[in-house]
């Protein structure tokens, strides 16, 4: 009897954590999104964004400091300082993403998008229900994507349309990996939070959703550049 019960509130704090996490990514996107079409839109935000170079980079490397920020600094911050940052990453990254709309048709991005999200939800929902370890598959995922990152900085001075095609590609099964591998880990940290207090549910809650965020960012931006249809 009270290991059946046991089961039941586990689940439900599994759940409880999933559905904080999807529903902070979805907000993250959310906002994101807003942000890139506002700017897009905007004759004196294109000019301040890519009227100089440098303000791209800049924007990179604030990217970069966000998430290191959030990811190793959680233990030492506040759930609300750690949801105020994601936000603003949310923010950073709708401007940087702005670019997309220059670049694509709006059609092509809407369609992306679309697959992006059900992409996104199958793999999730694999990583959820699947009795497989995916534990091991992360240090080869990790070497994976640090291969991907020097490969597209290296493509920056090459300009190979062949190599840029099988970035995007590897980029792809890396990033579905990636969803399933972090949505798995999300929920066997849920099968601990029945020993979480709300504050570090919280924090739980916003690093999971950085990851999760981060993985459909990416996976939709591989898929883009697969899917092409951009502007003449």
């Amino acid at each position: 009897m009270y290991g059946s019960y046991s089961t039941v509130l586990t689940k439900e704090q599994t759940n409880s954590l999933l559905r904080t996490v999807y529903n902070w990514m979805m907000l993250g996107l959310f906002i994101s999104g807003v942000t890139a079409f506002f700017t897009a839109t905007s004759f004196t935000m294109q000019r301040i964004l890519f009227g100089n170079p440098m303000t791209m980079w800049l924007l990179l490397f604030a990217e970069l400091g966000l998430v290191f920020a959030i990811s190793g600094g959680i233990n030492r911050m506040a759930s609300s300082t750690a949801a105020g940052l994601f936000i603003l990453f949310s923010i950073v990254n709708g401007l940087t993403l702005s670019s997309i709309f220059l670049i694509y048709e709006i059609g092509t991005i809407a369609i992306t998008f679309f697959v992006t999200g059900l992409t996104f939800g199958a793999t999730s929902f694999y990583g959820y229900i699947t009795k497989t370890d995916l534990t091991s598959f992360g240090r080869y995922l990790f070497m994976a994507l640090i291969g991907i990152v020097i490969a597209s900085i290296v493509n920056i001075f090459l300009h190979s349309p062949g190599l840029d095609w099988i970035i995007s590609y590897i980029g792809v099964l890396l990033f579905v990996g990636l969803t399933a591998y972090d949505t798995q880990k999300i929920k066997r940290l849920g099968e601990q939070a029945l020993g979480m207090g709300g504050e570090t549910f919280r924090k739980v809650a916003i690093v999971g959703a950085l990851a999760l965020y981060l993985d459909f960012i990416n996976l939709f931006l591989f898929l883009l550049r697969i899917f092409g249809g951009r502007r003449d």
